[in-house]
């Protein structure tokens, strides 16, 4: 069920980098991190994605919350981290990630995040790899205060994995 979820998922995260996707297929699962894969307009699209450890608060409903890190079109060895939660966060709102004490901001439109310096994108990349926990924070179009915690065990792995991916 989880990878049914994480599938559907990933397709709407990415329904507005391509716009003919189809059905991702899972290439690998690395402890909490699994790579992806699907075609968009005769090339493949990778990533790696996972799911939230905790969701707070627990008394509402999150819907599908997950963190991918995918490929950028035109250079493989380039990522672009991405949050993408299961509601519309409020317009103009910043998401925190926090990796064991290293902080980034993201920057939303609608219900996703990216990161607000593309330039700091390789840092959170590298913070990824290094770290052992991420911890991300996010407001809700209503002004619900979210935060969910994440393992990042496998992360190394599943990022290094896309290089094989073609």
């Amino acid at each position: 069920m989880k990878h049914v979820l994480t599938t559907a998922a990933a397709m709407v995260a990415f329904s507005s980098m391509a716009a003919v996707a189809q059905t991702p297929a899972r290439i690998s699962q690395f402890n909490d991190w699994g790579s992806y894969s699907y075609d968009a307009s005769g090339s493949k699209v990778c990533y790696v994605l996972t799911t939230p450890k905790t969701s707070q608060p627990s008394s509402v409903d999150h819907g599908d919350i997950f963190f991918l890190v995918s490929q950028k079109p035109g250079n493989k060895s380039a990522y672009e981290p991405q949050a993408v939660m299961g509601y519309p966060m409020r317009e103009g709102s910043k998401v925190t990630v926090d990796i064991d004490g290293k902080k980034f901001t993201l920057f939303t439109r609608g219900e996703s995040a990216w990161v607000e310096n593309a330039a700091e994108e390789p840092q959170l990349v590298a913070a990824l790899k290094a770290g052992k926990s991420m911890k991300v924070d996010a407001t809700s179009q209503r002004g619900t205060a979210t935060n969910y915690t994440y393992s990042l065990a496998g992360v190394t792995a599943a990022i290094n994995s896309l290089a094989n991916c073609k």
